[in-house]
């Protein structure tokens, strides 16, 4: 079907409430222990905030958490934060003891000395050098053990709760470029800036609480460059126009790419869309558990490359996505690791001509047994704009 008519795919429907209201965080900790009881560590130091969030709910800017690997009154898990937020950990973390102190993390490692800890493993991909020598210095009969990416291997796998959330984000941006084909706010004459602020604010009429990244609107030879930034650029006829936006709802991040054509496309221009278009429609067949991503990426990467034009693709296929717009897993040529159910990926192919003009068309999906469930239901075929 065309750019306002759904695309194939697993398509769930969701109510206006967003599906399920509030995620297990409880269930998440307990998941992470069998984690640290398999890395071999008594408990984890959290200090990336986006991993805090999503093992407690809390949203503050500035906080430390402290996992165990067992779960007794003498061995809590224990979230601190700074005075600002006193009101807000107690409302969005009711059941872990808090603790106030501006060094949240330093505090976080007092106490696991004081109670003795044992090995406590540390997130060594977000700790600074200058942050570790500090806690070394507090952390007097611990150990600190460098344990990195746990907290993320479990981010991959999204539950009931994610999913509502990443498929109310795509909703408000398949809403938002609806409205904005429907009222001609792509056309000749509009700048790429105008175009883009536009597309954002309709993003918020639609449901959206957040810009998931500075939107791209990349015009004629701009559409070469992959992540070119709106500029003054104004549209003319003839030029592909590529639109890659994403909205938030409570914390999740939706990602999309359409390439539209400002008046009748050139032969060139046709023949590229389709080529990508081939391309995504193989990327999207290969998601499945247990295919590696390296192999997703070569599914795609080959329709182009048997075109002639594997040096035009210039980027991976794609990336998780969830609490953060790039998550794990990678799909590229060095990808590693293989797909698991609920992983919530993108799939975007891209040809660039520089100079000339370039076409990506990208989509947020979730991996399932049977094929992948489609979250962007904006249409795919070439919407060419009077």
């Amino acid at each position: 079907m065309g750019m306002f008519g759904p695309d194939s795919g697993s398509v769930v429907s969701m109510s206006a409430d967003h599906g399920a209201q509030r995620p297990d965080h409880g269930a998440r900790r307990a998941a992470l222990r069998d984690l640290l009881v398999e890395n071999g560590v008594d408990a984890l130091l959290v200090t990336d905030l986006v991993n805090i969030r999503y093992l407690t709910g809390f949203t503050g800017s500035n906080a430390a958490l402290l996992v165990y690997a067992w779960d007794t009154p003498e061995a809590r898990t224990v979230i601190c934060t700074d005075g600002r937020y006193i009101t807000q950990v107690g409302e969005q973390v009711p059941d872990l003891r808090a603790e106030i102190a501006r060094a949240s993390a330093r505090r976080i490692v007092e106490l696991a000395g004081e109670w003795q800890t044992g090995r406590v493993g540390f997130e060594s991909h977000v700790v600074t050098v200058d942050q570790h020598r500090g806690f070394v210095e507090q952390a007097t009969g611990l150990e600190l053990v460098a344990v990195p990416g746990l907290v993320e291997q479990l981010r991959m796998v999204k539950d009931q709760y994610e999913v509502d959330r990443l498929r109310a984000a795509c909703a408000a941006a398949d809403a938002a470029l609806a409205a904005l084909l429907e009222r001609g706010g792509i056309r000749p004459g509009r700048t790429e800036r105008q175009v883009a602020r536009e597309l954002e604010w309709l993003m918020f009429e639609h449901g959206g609480q957040a810009v998931a990244f500075e939107t791209i609107v990349a015009a004629g030879a701009n559409s070469a460059v992959p992540h070119h930034r709106p500029t003054d650029a104004v549209l003319a006829a003839g030029d592909f126009v590529k639109l890659d936006f994403g909205a938030v709802v409570d914390g999740y991040h939706s990602d999309m790419t359409r390439t539209l054509v400002l008046g009748e496309p050139d032969e060139w221009q046709r023949e590229v869309y389709d080529l990508v278009r081939e391309s995504q429609r193989a990327g999207r067949k290969a998601l499945k558990p247990g295919v590696g991503c390296a192999e997703v990426d070569a599914a795609a990467r080959g329709v182009i490359e048997a075109a002639g034009y594997g040096e035009l693709f210039v980027h991976g296929l794609g990336h998780g996505v969830g609490l953060q717009i790039h998550e794990a897993p990678g799909l590229a040529k060095t990808g590693t690791g293989t797909l698991l159910g609920g992983v919530a990926v993108t799939v975007e192919p891209g040809v660039y001509f520089p100079g000339r003009g370039g076409v990506r068309i990208e989509d947020t999906l979730v991996v399932r047994e049977g094929g992948p469930e489609l979250l962007t239901l904006t249409g795919k075929d070439l919407t060419v704009v009077d």
